[in-house]
């Protein structure tokens, strides 16, 4: 495949040569595309056929594949999809052309590991089930007709020439890592958390790595450079001020070995870089949970990451019951994570914490699964209640005698419960 900067050129297939290049809406992807594209269509075309398949790994887990009810899910999700399936069965040229393409760039993308290319090979290979089953029988057998079913996977041998289009690689590293959600380093909520939120929050409402990195946090007063900004961008997007931020911060880590001036001198800096306040002026977006599954795993003494990847599965297991997970909910997210279903095994512990069969929508982001959860909450819809206690010294800070002016307001348990049915209005916004 050849790519350029230049607009595709208009016409250059007239209609048979057209008809020649995908006579059928099915194929085997044995031939790469070797027209030139424009980066603009790469990247487009990309992400629209990434989407694709994040809607049929997570059905594909959700229901049972091939079943009545996964079919119309599927059938209706991708009617919501850039991929008009209907009209590639009716002829459609640019159609095709959209799901040869976008197939080789991704195969490019997923092809530079052994996971990546697991993933990529089983989700292609659950869609072309689906499209093969939805055919007709004239379409069937003009679709055996046509293909010749010897295959080889060859797209790696091509790596060390496309790794040398310095245009090409960042396109497909960013692709294999991609988010494809919304934006949520715009904050909608400034400053309508208040800090003595944050512990029922995050019992409450915090996807498990977050719930984790804030006991971590309160445990050992200090969290290493990955925590803090995983868990700092974090608390940017549901809301935090910068000011509320550096207060949050010190007030744990002068409870540490970290004084005072010490705070001010080595980590306030780093706070104010993440608000785009200090260094280049960058506004950091908080992580997607593929940037968190996929990169900068943690070593001893850390807490970031994604517990469903990066912990052991017998330590995962006791965390669950220490939460109250019931043991067969246990055993779903367990079998999630050791088919590598990582960001599924998270919307399982969401449907189990806050007791719903069917969550609604595809789990990409921390943020996102903080902003659903408090859609939820607060839609008066049924949702487990369960007694919650704060995981942290901050239970009652109005104990506690900070020795500089980083206090943080007090609350207890059923103030701050209280407090947050007034976030309700905050989170039911689109």
């Amino acid at each position: 495949m050849e790519f350029s900067r230049e607009k595709r050129l208009k016409g250059r297939l007239a209609g048979d040569r057209r008809g020649d290049l995908y006579p059928h809406s099915l194929q085997f992807y044995l031939q790469p595309p070797t027209e030139n594209i424009s980066l603009a269509e790469f990247e487009n075309f990309a992400i629209d056929r990434l989407k694709l398949l994040k809607v049929v790994e997570n059905l594909g887990v959700s229901y049972v594949k091939g079943s009545d009810e996964y079919k119309s899910k599927l059938e209706r999700e991708i009617r919501k999809l850039k991929f008009p399936y209907k009209a590639l069965v009716e002829d459609d040229y640019d159609a095709r052309r959209k799901d040869h393409i976008s197939h080789f760039i991704l195969r490019l993308a997923y092809c530079q590991s052994e996971d990546l290319r697991r993933w990529f090979i089983q989700q292609e290979m659950d869609l072309f089930r689906y499209r093969f089953n939805a055919l007709t029988g004239d379409l069937v057998e003009k679709f055996l007709k046509y293909v010749n079913l010897s295959y080889g996977a060859l797209t790696a041998r091509s790596l060390p020439a496309v790794q040398s289009d310095e245009r090409l690689q960042p396109l497909l590293n960013h692709l294999s890592h991609s988010y494809v959600g919304p934006d949520y380093s715009i904050q909608k909520n400034v400053g309508k958390i208040s800090l003595e939120h944050i512990d029922a929050l995050s019992v409450k409402s915090f996807p498990l790595c977050m719930r984790q990195l804030n006991k971590a946090l309160h445990d050992n007063h200090h969290l290493r450079h990955g925590g803090r900004m995983q868990y700092g961008l974090f608390l940017k997007g549901i809301g935090l001020t910068l000011e509320q931020a550096l207060q949050f911060w010190k007030f744990e880590f002068i409870k540490g070995k970290v004084d005072a001036d010490k705070f001010d001198k080595g980590y306030a800096y780093s706070i104010r870089h993440n608000y785009g306040k200090e260094g280049k002026r960058t506004d950091y977006t908080p992580f997607s949970c593929m940037k968190i599954i996929l990169s900068n795993p943690p070593s001893q003494g850390d807490y970031h990451g994604c517990p469903f990847r990066h912990s052991d599965p017998e330590l995962l297991k006791q965390k669950l019951q220490s939460y109250k997970i019931p043991p067969t909910g246990i055993t779903q997210v367990l079998e999630l994570v050791k088919g590598m279903h990582y960001q599924l095994a998270c919307q399982k512990y969401f449907q189990l914490t806050h007791d719903v069969d069917d969550i609604g929508f595809s789990l990409n982001h921390p943020n996102q699964y903080f902003a659903e959860s408090q859609k939820l909450l607060s839609g008066g819809r049924e949702v487990k209640k369960e007694p919650s206690e704060p995981e942290s010294s901050q239970q009652k800070l109005s104990s506690q005698k900070s020795t500089n002016s980083c206090s943080i307001p007090t609350s207890s348990n059923t103030e701050a419960d209280t407090e947050l049915e007034g976030l309700d209005a905050y989170f039911t916004e689109d």
